[in-house]
């Protein structure tokens, strides 16, 4: 990424360190002639950079590297790399997060977790969106868009609510996800902002993702939308009706939605390689096609990575399996 002096200007006037400015212009050049492409036959295959975790690097730098070398030309961002990016407080060395396994955590260590997420909170109310419009520059730049964010949960204050939504504005996503609730208030309020920041929220569920897991949400704003998870919809007994039948459903309160290949119940509810357990995958990507809906499928790389193998080879795979699927 190549910055005119007037781009290099505004960006040091907003406190952005010249050396990060070298560093993202080195990195965008590099990506130049490498720009993904991951919709296939009108299908648009995302990823959640979840799918990363196991890599060494969980800067938003190499994590673009991750997801340009799988193949992937758009994403559900997390907050992690996205915050680290935009200088976020970084967590005490070792994580700091409790006693020893098995025990709770000693008062000390409460009261440190404690002061790390105050000193997060004031940090998020008082940083600039130039950081994360760099972030998107960036991205973009490689060939990478960011449909979706995860950072919102329903405990935060009013500020951090508007906080998260405006990193969504900056970034450039439709949805920003949240774990699904089923406190009413809490969806009221959530969807209150989404509709006035013109930005849907997305609520993830896990094994209680149901046939009618979402009509409460939906029923109180036209803004709560699903990130349904079809792996785990799937282990939870596709209760109410299958995946496709879901999907059919609720196409159109449907925001972007999790892909991953596990058994039923009956089979161990487990977490296997793609093409390998009882996820419709194929008849849901065909669903897509044959009705050209624009829903981005997120490939979330949750099985065990293979000895000699590591999360960017296996997402990659993962996408394959979706061009074989939509040939």
């Amino acid at each position: 990424m190549d910055y005119t002096r007037r781009e290099f200007g505004k960006l040091a006037l907003a406190g952005v360190p010249t050396t990060w400015l070298f560093e993202r212009s080195r990195v965008g050049s590099a990506f130049a002639a490498e720009r993904p492409n991951s919709v296939i036959n009108g299908v648009r295959i995302g990823t959640i950079t979840y799918s990363y975790r196991s890599m060494p690097d969980q800067s938003a730098e190499a994590t673009l590297r991750y997801i340009v070398d799988s193949g992937i030309s758009a994403i559900e961002l997390m907050n992690g790399p996205a915050e680290s990016f935009a200088g976020s407080p970084a967590p005490q060395r070792g994580g700091g997060g409790g006693g020893r396994r098995g025990q709770p955590p000693t008062p000390e260590q409460q009261a440190e977790q404690r002061a790390r997420a105050d000193a997060l909170r004031k940090w998020r109310l008082s940083v600039s969106m130039d950081r994360y419009k760099a972030l998107r520059k960036m991205y973009n730049d490689a060939g990478v868009t960011i449909y979706a964010w995860k950072c919102l949960n329903p405990a935060m204050s009013d500020e951090e609510f508007e906080y998260v939504f405006n990193v969504a504005e900056a970034l450039g996503c439709t949805h920003t996800t949240l774990e699904l609730t089923d406190k009413v208030e809490q969806l009221k309020r959530i969807g209150a902002f989404a509709e006035k920041r013109k930005i849907y929220a997305a609520y993830h569920t896990h094994t209680q993702g149901t046939m009618t897991a979402f009509d409460q949400a939906f029923a109180v704003s036209r803004a709560n939308m699903a990130n349904v998870d079809f792996g785990h919809y799937v282990a939870a007994g596709n209760v109410g009706g299958t995946a496709v039948q879901f999907l059919q459903k609720h196409h159109d309160r449907i925001a972007s939605f999790h892909m991953k290949d596990r058994t039923t119940p009956e089979n161990g509810a487990k977490n296997l390689p793609w093409g390998t357990g009882d996820t419709p995958l194929t008849e849901i990507l065909q669903t897509l096609k044959k009705n050209r809906w624009r829903i981005p499928a997120t490939i979330e790389l949750e099985y065990a990575v293979p000895e000699g193998s590591d999360a960017v080879k296996e997402v990659a795979t993962c996408l394959q399996y979706c061009r074989e699927a939509l040939a």
